[in-house]
């Protein structure tokens, strides 16, 4: 802040410097008196249905925080009821060709979620290979 107070006394000068400063502040006033207008004028023309609206709803995280706060979709219980964690070791377990349902290895839900990165995937043997899918390639 200081830095900007010497730069503007060196540029403008200390005898225009007050002016400057009227100026901007006057500039400012009017573009805010401006939007408040708009924003009169627009409240009007939407109706009465609309008198409550904010126009910082527009914002689309404003907006997805309002509606994740109310609950009249029940947003809350789907994201509660979707376990990524598990969800992401089936499919693990499935890429890398094991049974979830088989108890000789141990599935992410036995471990408390968490799949072992650092353990290399079974090898199948080599003579069988895997699907080959045309339309992927």
């Amino acid at each position: 802040m200081v830095t900007l107070i010497v730069l503007a006394v060196l540029v403008f000068g200390p005898d225009k410097l007050p002016k400057v400063i009227q100026d901007v502040t006057r500039t400012i006033r009017k573009i805010r008196d401006f939007s408040e207008s708009a924003k009169q004028d627009i409240r009007q023309e939407l109706g009465p249905e609309f008198k409550d609206f904010e126009f910082e709803d527009l914002n689309p995280k404003t907006f997805i925080r309002k509606q994740l706060d109310n609950d009249d979709l029940g947003l809350k219980e789907i994201r509660n009821g979707f376990d990524l964690k598990k969800e992401m070791a089936e499919v693990t377990d499935a890429v890398h060709g094991r049974d979830t349902d088989s108890p000789s290895t141990p599935s992410a839900a036995s471990t408390g979620g968490r799949v072992d990165m650092t353990k290399k995937p079974e090898t199948p043997a080599a003579d069988t290979r895997p699907p080959f899918d045309a339309d992927a390639t």
